[in-house]
């Protein structure tokens, strides 16, 4: 059997980080196996479902590097093929029309609630005659669910999960005006699509135990299921608004990499062993659902911090810098391209400056200063007492004959040396003349990535 797993997000504006980790691990178990990946717009829900909504589900993934296999597929367009399964139901017996008013539905709520019964539809037009309908009502679709007995989920994550029957009511699968529900239209989608594991938030739980019956009805093969416990924020509560950003779009937009970001969410719930940096390759050699825990994983920001510095430090310097440009152009910053002499400052930077950097964004920040000459009155103010030693230094600077970080650091010792003084009280002087700040990158590799002419120009003050 060839593996085929889907994702299949509503579009709301953005990619939610929990639908991110959903769906690395349909990638990943895709993958693993050779199999398929497939990506699915629920757009059914007309007033969301925009083009600018789909298209920043499509740029989430993008970003992540989640690729999928052949066309995505619109739900919404697939209307006509969901409604013909209901309406083979129907004439097989295994759906019926209901024609209930709003008002018998109210009451039949209120009634339940009184009795202190779960709310659940009674059946009334179960098994009644159609002839018996009023006049002008347009009936709604109902599944026929069984009664008795139980339905199983065999979950790779849960475990076996048993639904009493009885607790399961009949359920709408085509709407007065001819639509088709979400549960009738994820079957159809799922077996035509041939998915073969569906991965996804164990609060779809309950909607397996309607979709297997439905599944069953419909003759379908039904799919396997791994149900994956939510994230959880660092206080124990369901992953919400309160606990920061929930579109992948705004992690990118924080200056997470990609793929720290798909090493975090991997852990989120997924481990192998101790092993906490697992590339991609490792997590698609490795990944499988017998290793997916049952507990809700808790979302850190320290750690994911943590992991993207250790990301920031092993990318390629190329790669890193690509990624780097737009933050430092960024309008927020200096709001325009970078030239070739400037690009060429910040890489000759980046070596040392990304030691120490845990996002793009605080590695931008400590490149802005290549840009910029520090002001010269608060330069001064700022060293104090300093300032008497910058034309030594400048001169002891003058004589290196190669301008390296490592000249430059041998003759600022041998400065330090002579004046009898340590290392240090000669270097922050330095620091705060060339950036305009007590804390920059290693001072001799800025010197090196400033260029003689314009270290020179900066200790003029």
């Amino acid at each position: 059997m060839k593996v085929v797993t889907r994702f299949a997000p509503s579009p709301t504006g953005y990619l939610h980080i929990g639908g991110g980790r959903t769906a690395l691990f349909n990638w990943l178990f895709a993958r693993h196996h050779g199999g398929t990946f497939r990506l699915r717009i629920e757009d059914t829900d007309r007033a969301r479902s925009t083009p600018d909504a789909i298209e920043k589900i499509f740029e989430g993934m993008r970003w992540l590097g989640l690729d999928w296999d052949g066309e995505v597929v619109m739900q919404f367009s697939r209307m006509d093929r969901h409604a013909e399964v209901a309406r083979k139901m129907l004439a097989e017996g295994k759906a019926y029309l209901c024609y209930c008013s709003p008002e018998e539905l109210e009451a039949m709520r209120a009634k339940a609630k009184a009795e202190g019964r779960p709310i659940r539809y009674d059946g009334t037009w179960r098994d009644r005659d159609p002839a018996d309908a009023p006049a002008g009502v347009k009936p709604v679709v109902r599944f026929k669910a069984p009664r008795e007995g139980s339905t199983i989920i065999k979950d790779h994550v849960q475990g076996d999960v048993t639904f009493q029957n009885e607790q399961l009511d009949d359920l709408i699968i085509l709407r007065s005006d001819g639509t088709p529900t979400y549960n009738l239209s994820v079957v159809v989608d799922d077996h035509d699509m041939g998915v073969t594991h569906i991965i996804r938030g164990d609060d779809h739980l309950t909607n397996a135990a309607r979709q297997t019956q439905l599944y069953i009805a419909a003759g379908f093969d039904v799919p396997d299921f791994a149900h994956v416990p939510l994230i959880h924020g660092p206080d124990g509560a369901k992953l919400s608004k309160r606990h920061g950003a929930l579109g992948v779009d705004a992690y990118a937009d924080m200056g997470y990499l990609p793929a720290a970001m798909r090493n975090y969410l991997l852990r989120l719930g997924w481990s192998h062993g101790d092993e906490e940096i697992i590339s991609t390759a490792q997590a698609i050699e490795w990944f499988g659902l017998d290793h997916v825990g049952r507990s809700p994983a808790r979302f850190d920001f320290v750690k994911l911090g943590n992991l993207n510095g250790h990301y920031i430090r092993s990318t390629p310097e190329d790669e890193l810098l690509a990624a780097l440009l737009p933050f430092i152009s960024a309008e927020k910053r200096l709001n325009r391209a970078l030239s070739e002499d400037e690009t060429a400052r910040v890489k000759a930077l980046l070596p040392a400056a990304k030691e120490r950097a845990k996002d793009l964004n605080e590695l931008a920040d400590a490149m802005l200063f290549l840009f910029t000459r520090p002001d010269a009155a608060a330069t001064k103010t700022l060293l104090g007492d300093n300032t008497a030693l910058l034309p030594d230094l400048a001169a002891a600077l003058a004589a290196c004959n190669d301008w390296t970080a490592d000249a430059t650091e041998t003759a600022v010792r041998n400065f330090a040396e002579a004046r009898g003084i340590k290392l240090g009280q000669a270097a922050q002087p330095l620091r705060m003349a060339l950036t305009g700040s007590k804390v920059s990158p290693p001072i001799f590799n800025v010197m090196a990535a400033l260029g003689r002419e314009e270290t020179a120009a900066r200790l003029m003050l």
